[in-house]
């Protein structure tokens, strides 16, 4: 079972620094091990946080310089919806989350394998100022701090909507909001006691090797050939979980 945790979190940690979709292993390993789901939930945000914030390190040169928008006020509404969303979570009961979970993953899923060709289509017909996009990164913040999965890929469609076109700006921007997300989520989660505290401290220290050296690679990597195995690993989570619903 620690194998499994192991192997998980470090795939995770290179998953969502060159395409996303980490959860779609960390969240199933820590269910099958037993983990509860609220609390296997929020155990994988612990245990994936600190991997975000070593790709946004990775990252660091990369970093956008918008006119308009600063970078440290989206990161203070994403701050504010990870809070609101892990609030939700912890209030979520047992019950209703584990009927929710399958939904999630679908939706997850489908939002991930349909990511590229909706941007490219929302592009045609919508651009955002400012205050948009700050209000939707306050929406998918909340969605974040709530659970998660795909939430990379609905950052990246929100600042290509805003005109950063640079992949490598919109993954280093994508990567530290991320990271303040799912902090945030996890100082929520702590003082709820909603942490088990022996799979995140295995997770966290694979994933953050994971995150590090797929945001390294990230450059010579064909992100396309991530993105079909993340969204084959997607399905069989969602079947998975249907199943056992």
């Amino acid at each position: 079972m620690t194998l499994l945790l192991i192997v998980a979190a470090f795939m995770a940690g290179a998953m969502n620094s060159v395409a996303g979709g980490g959860s779609f292993l960390t969240f199933p390993a820590l269910v099958f091990t037993g983990v509860p789901s609220v609390v296997a939930n929020a155990t994988n945000t612990v245990a994936l946080f600190p991997a975000s914030l070593a790709s946004a390190w990775a990252y660091r040169h990369d970093f956008p310089k918008t006119e308009g928008l600063s970078t440290r006020l989206v990161l203070a509404v994403a701050l504010a919806g990870g809070v609101l969303g892990g609030w939700l979570l912890i209030s979520t009961p047992e019950h209703t989350f584990n009927s929710l979970v399958p939904w999630l993953l679908l939706a997850a899923t489908a939002l991930f394998a349909a990511g590229k060709r909706l941007i490219r289509m929302l592009e045609r017909v919508i651009h955002f100022g400012p205050k948009t996009l700050l209000t939707v990164q306050f929406v998918i913040a909340v969605y974040g701090g709530y659970f998660g999965g795909a939430m990379g890929i609905m950052m990246l469609a929100a600042y290509a909507l805003f005109g950063l076109d640079n992949i490598h700006e919109a993954n280093a921007l994508k990567t530290l909001m991320s990271g303040a997300i799912n902090a945030i989520a996890v100082v929520v989660f702590v003082f709820a006691g909603k942490v088990d505290w022996t799979p995140a401290a295995i997770m966290l220290v694979s994933a953050v090797a994971g995150g590090y050296l797929g945001a390294r690679v990230a450059r010579v990597m064909n992100p396309n050939h991530i993105r079909g195995v993340v969204i084959a690993i997607g399905v069989t989570m969602t079947v998975v979980f249907f199943l056992r619903g």
